[in-house]
C-alpha cells in the first residue's frame, strides 16, 4: 500500500495517478487544494492527531506500506526582512509534517517489518539561492532526520530516503518567471527540468531497493 502526503498537485498528483493507473492501492491526502476528484483525505501534517486519525482509519488497508512524503510550503523572503510566523511555519509543514507522518505510520511499519519511506528534499539545501532560507533548513534537516532514523528501524526492513529534487516541470516552479526560469534552465548541465517520469523511477527504485538506507538521492540533471 502507498501512501502520499500531499497528493492533490504536483509531484503528489503525479505519482498517485501512476501508481493508480498499475492497479496499485494508493491512499492520499490534501490540505488546502483538492477538487475532491481524487478521494484524497484532508489532513494538516502540522497536527499529529490528524495524522494519527487518517493512518487509524486507513488500518483495515494497510499492509507493507510505502509513505511518500510530498507535502511542502516555500516562503521567499531575506531574513532581515522576514516574518517569523511564516518562516516558521515552512518549518512545521516541511519539517516537523514529515516527522509527524512518519511517527504515525513507523509502529505500524515495524510490527509488519516492512517499510518504506521517501521524503522530498531540494537540491536547494546545497545550492540555494538567497530568500530561501527556510525552505533550506527544512529541506537539509531531512537528511539528518533520515539517516537516524534508518539507524533506529533497518534492523526490521525499514528504509527511510530522500530524493533531492531539482528544478522539475511538476514542483513550484511554475512560480517563477519565465525570464528567470530561461536562465536557471541554462544553468543546469542538462539543459532542461526534471521531466515527472524520471521522478516516478526514483521514487520506484527507492521502493524496491531495500539497501539504500538513510541515503539522499540527487535528482537535479547534474546541477552542483
Amino acid at each position: 500500500m502507498i501512501i502520499i502526503i500531499g497528493a492533490s498537485k504536483g509531484i503528489g498528483k503525479f505519482l498517485l495517478h501512476k501508481f493508480r493507473s498499475e492497479s496499485i492501492t494508493v491512499v492520499g491526502t490534501f490540505n488546502s487544494a483538492s477538487d475532491n476528484s481524487d478521494n484524497l483525505f484532508k489532513v494538516d501534517v502540522t497536527d499529529f492527531n490528524q495524522i494519527k486519525a487518517f493512518i487509524e482509519t486507513q488500518k483495515p488497508l494497510i499492509s507493507d506500506i510505502t509513505l511518500i512524503n510530498c507535502a511542502g510550503i516555500t516562503y521567499n523572503a531575506f531574513a532581515h526582512k522576514s516574518d517569523p510566523a511564516l518562516w516558521k511555519n515552512v518549518i512545521d509543514v516541511n519539517l516537523i509534517g514529515t516527522y509527524n507522518c512518519i511517527r504515525a505510520v513507523l509502529p505500524l511499519m515495524r510490527l509488519q517489518k516492512f517499510g518504506r519511506i521517501i521524503n522530498f528534499s531540494s537540491v536547494v539545501a546545497t545550492k540555494p539561492t538567497a530568500g530561501v532560507s527556510a525552505y533550506a533548513a527544512s529541506k537539509s534537516a531531512l537528511w539528518g532526520m533520515s539517516k537516524s532514523l534508518a539507524q533506529e528501524n533497518a534492523g526490521l526492513n525499514i528504509t527511510i530516503n530522500n530524493i533531492n529534487l531539482g528544478y522539475s516541470e511538476l514542483g513550484m516552479i511554475k512560480k517563477v518567471p519565465q525570464e528567470f526560469l530561461d536562465t536557471l534552465i541554462g544553468q543546469i548541465p542538462s539543459k532542461k527540468l526534471c521531466e515527472p517520469i524520471d521522478i516516478y523511477k526514483t521514487v520506484n527504485y527507492l521502493m524496491e531497493c531495500n539497501y539504500i538506507n538513510g541515503s539522499s538521492i540527487d535528482l537535479n540533471g547534474g546541477l552542483v
